[in-house]
């Protein structure tokens, strides 16, 4: 089972845009521990070995924190719950990022914390 890091994207600024998971070649930089900070989950630690041991983007390549990457990362079939050999705790601690930065930057997505809502 991989041991996932987690950690708080850096990010400038917001946006709703639609949402596609960035790519390396989408990045102006092939520093990885630059690239690291558009993402909520490495493999191999922050800064990462690879650029396949990030996971859960939530921050695209000009630095805006996107609502959309928020929702993927929340409940969609590419975030958090869809991650292969995660253990609870790391889970867990991941989600709760991605809530609490949804919530502080886009009050009105209602994004609940499970623990939060009796769930």
């Amino acid at each position: 089972m991989p041991d996932y890091d987690v950690h708080e994207p850096e990010y400038d600024d917001t946006t709703d845009e639609e949402w596609n998971r960035p790519q390396m070649e989408d990045f102006d930089t092939d520093d990885l521990g630059e690239i690291a900070d558009n993402f909520v989950l490495s493999e191999s630690g922050f800064p990462p070995e690879n650029f396949t041991d990030l996971d859960v983007p939530v921050v695209d390549p000009e630095g805006n924190l996107n609502r959309n990457a928020l929702q993927t990362a929340k409940s969609g079939g590419h975030g958090v719950p869809a991650i292969d050999g995660i253990d609870d705790d790391t889970a867990e601690e991941a989600e709760e990022i991605v809530t609490d930065l949804a919530n502080e930057n886009f009050p009105d997505a209602d994004f609940t914390d499970p623990d939060e809502d009796g769930g």
